[in-house]
């Protein structure tokens, strides 16, 4: 085992290894193969025009998908190294974590899952899964990208128990055994779950302050942003002036990242200390370890019920999802309707496609992987309409 890594954390060393067999790299670890055939990947260049909250065509600084995915895997390698996780395995989730995601957040994923409803229905970790598994063609012996068990298993965050038992019949004891036996995953995997919520908190504070929709005094709501203000202003008494209410948030936002991040890693070690876990093995048996103080819990939570409420929900980013979903329901029914709509080795794909579930997880795949842009363009040419300018 590297020296430098916990008896608790994956060692790549000892990885439960890929579904196609490779050689070994002379020069690089199987968790930072896995990381650059993410970075690398189609998918992951997408994520440039996926967003979080805001449609891409909103503004050239909002957050995408591919900027959320870097400031979760920074959060997450800082974390690994204070708890002897492996930083690497960490870095490679983290960046594949949202590969998945639809265009338009989670309205676009609500759209598309409803759409299949009749065939299985959408679920974005189990679409990141499928993914690396089988939609990227980058390989001539194989779909895929081939990743570790250990990445794999990181990426499925969560999955339904239909789609636990599908997996486990296709790969007996892989990555959906987890679920259908009440086990946790890897410390690394824990941990890439917990600093997507701490990341996408965030930055959602930063985004919808500079988009106007909520306020920094309605923030003061807040317990977490409250008193990291109320430091902010005390130790640098001009930043109170309107004119400086950027670097206050800026400076706010770093403190209040800085204490959740103290927070997990201080907790999780007293969560490890207590239970004592001797290899990765024994930490999958056991109750999550990586986790909050019930303190802090209580404050993230209060933090993610605003945003909910006073961002995700406001009048105008409701009215720009509504038009989303449409967008997503008018391509999958057009789609559904006429195969030669799509692209020609689109359509050609599809209609080799076994049956009508197949044909039309096909065409949920080709949605999925969509930019906002892509969608919208695709939309105007088959309907002539331009819902989002």
């Amino acid at each position: 085992m590297n020296p430098e890594l916990a008896a608790y954390a994956c060692d790549a060393g000892r990885t439960r290894g890929r579904r196609y067999p490779v050689s070994p790299d002379p020069t690089r670890s199987d968790y930072q193969r896995d990381r650059d055939r993410i970075v690398h990947s189609s998918a992951f260049r997408r994520l440039e025009y996926k967003t979080q909250v805001f449609v891409n065509h909103e503004g050239d600084l909002f957050r995408t998908r591919l900027t959320h995915s870097l400031e979760v895997a920074q959060l997450g390698r800082s974390i690994a190294r204070s708890l002897g996780l492996n930083e690497d395995l960490v870095e490679a989730i983290c960046l594949a974590h949202d590969l998945g995601h639809t265009p338009f957040g989670h309205a676009g994923q609500e759209a598309l899952n409803d759409c299949m409803r009749e065939w299985g229905g959408f679920e974005h970790n189990l679409q990141s899964l499928r993914v690396v598994d089988a939609l990227e063609h980058r390989y001539p012996a194989h779909d895929g990208l081939n990743l570790t068990f250990e990445t794999r298993e990181g990426i499925l965050k969560h999955c339904s128990r239909r789609n636990a038992q599908w997996l486990e019949a296709r790969e007996p004891g892989g990555v959906g055994a987890r679920f259908l036996l009440g086990h946790q995953p890897s410390l690394e995997a824990q941990l890439c779950n917990l600093v997507d919520a701490i990341a996408y908190s965030a930055h959602d504070v930063d985004d919808g302050v500079r988009s106007g929709l909520i306020r920094l005094e309605q923030l003061e709501d807040v317990a977490l942003v409250r008193r990291h203000i109320s430091r902010v202003k005390s130790d640098y008494p001009m930043l109170a002036a309107a004119h400086e209410s950027r670097r206050l948030l800026y400076e706010t936002i770093r403190r209040m990242l800085s204490e959740q991040v103290y927070d997990v890693v201080d907790t999780t070690r007293a969560a490890v200390g207590r239970a004592g876990p001797e290899d990765v093995d024994a930490v999958r048996g056991l109750p999550p370890l990586v986790c909050f103080s019930v303190a802090m819990q209580a404050d993230t939570t209060q933090l993610q019920q605003f945003l909910l409420h006073d961002l995700y929900r406001h009048p105008r980013v409701a009215r720009t999802m509504d038009a989303a979903q449409r967008v997503v329901r008018e391509l999958f029914a057009i789609y559904g309707a006429d195969h030669g709509q799509l692209p020609g080795s689109r359509a050609a794909r599809i209609r080799a496609a076994g049956s009508l579930a197949q044909r039309m997880r096909a065409i949920a795949d080709f949605i999925a992987g969509m930019t906002d842009r892509f969608a919208l363009h695709e939309h105007e040419r088959l309907t002539g309409q331009r819902l989002l300018a």
